[in-house]
């Protein structure tokens, strides 16, 4: 399926509805393992404060024992159900592309899509990943020395986190995955785009001199708990950057908190890339500070 280049989807807003009756959109999410995902509580709640009637359904590949290759059939059933489109994580922000006909330019040069939005039957793949990391990172650690900087995980995530980093000013950035030759393409692609800045590294030598750490592989989720390093690489004056959310308290934020690390929990992820992917969907403008209000909210009561 050939793949172009579109400007963002000019979706009709609440002003262009009936003021009878409230407006009704559908979306969802494909992953694995999401049952415990607050993006349903989030995108509703959102929603009322616009007037919508917005139902968020979980896709789970987990539960009906699916993998990435029943993508083609999800999207084309969202497609004729009348979606206005479907977020997308792990394991499918990369596989999608292939069966969408279009990618923004973020999700292509990002290579991963987090968002398809569904316009005129056709599938279009955005990336709001990076800067939804980049507006839960400034808030959370404003100032922090972007000097040397390890990004650990060069999946879909690791891969949109990459961009924004650099796009903030990280003067050097080690890529370390635990596919080498995934870490070293991002690293070529990311340098290709922003300069000579980035290079695949080693875990150890990488942490060494660093002055943060980005963690962006599943590693922490409720379903596969655990550190993603050992701790020992850890040091007081670096700060730390989750992406996993569910827990919040993942056991690297944890042990990062416990040595004194500034940190930055995977909720800001969740939120900015939700504040973006909600635009898209419904072509309204959300208010981030009420999102992110919410999102702790929502993780506090399910503690």
């Amino acid at each position: 399926m050939s793949l172009q280049l579109l400007d963002p989807p000019v979706i009709p807003t609440t002003s262009t509805m009936s003021s009878t009756s409230p407006r009704k959109v559908l979306i969802g999410l494909i992953g694995a393992g999401i049952q415990k995902s607050l993006s349903p509580a989030l995108h509703e709640e959102e929603a009322r404060h616009h007037g919508m009637r917005l139902h968020y359904q979980l896709i789970d590949l987990d539960r009906s024992a699916s993998s990435p290759e029943q993508l083609p059939t999800l999207l084309s059933a969202a497609r004729i159900m009348g979606y206005a489109g479907c977020n997308v994580t792990y394991p499918c922000k990369q596989a999608v592309i292939p069966h969408l006909d279009s990618l923004s330019e973020e999700a292509r040069a990002m290579g991963a899509v987090n968002t398809v939005v569904i316009q005129g039957g056709k599938l279009v793949g955005h990336n709001t990943d990076g800067s939804g990391w980049a507006w839960g990172f400034t808030r959370a650690l404003p100032g922090a020395d972007l000097s040397r900087v390890v990004l650990l995980g060069a999946g879909g995530a690791g891969a949109a986190i990459a961009h924004a980093v650099l796009r903030l000013g990280a003067q050097h950035l080690s890529i370390v995955d635990a596919q080498p030759e995934r870490a070293a393409q991002l690293a070529a692609d990311v340098n290709a785009l922003y300069g000579a800045r980035a290079e695949a590294g080693e875990i150890r030598s990488a942490m060494a001199h660093a002055t943060g750490l980005i963690h962006a592989t599943p590693t922490g989720m409720d379903k596969l708990p655990g550190l993603p390093l050992d701790v020992g690489l850890l040091r007081p004056a670096m700060w730390v950057s989750e992406v996993v959310y569910f827990p919040l308290d993942t056991a690297l934020v944890q042990a990062a908190r416990a040595l004194g690390c500034r940190v930055s929990d995977g909720g800001g992820m969740a939120v900015g890339q939700a504040v973006g992917a909600f635009e898209l969907f419904t072509g309204e403008a959300p208010d981030a500070a009420r999102m992110d209000a919410h999102f702790r909210r929502l993780v506090s009561s399910a503690r």
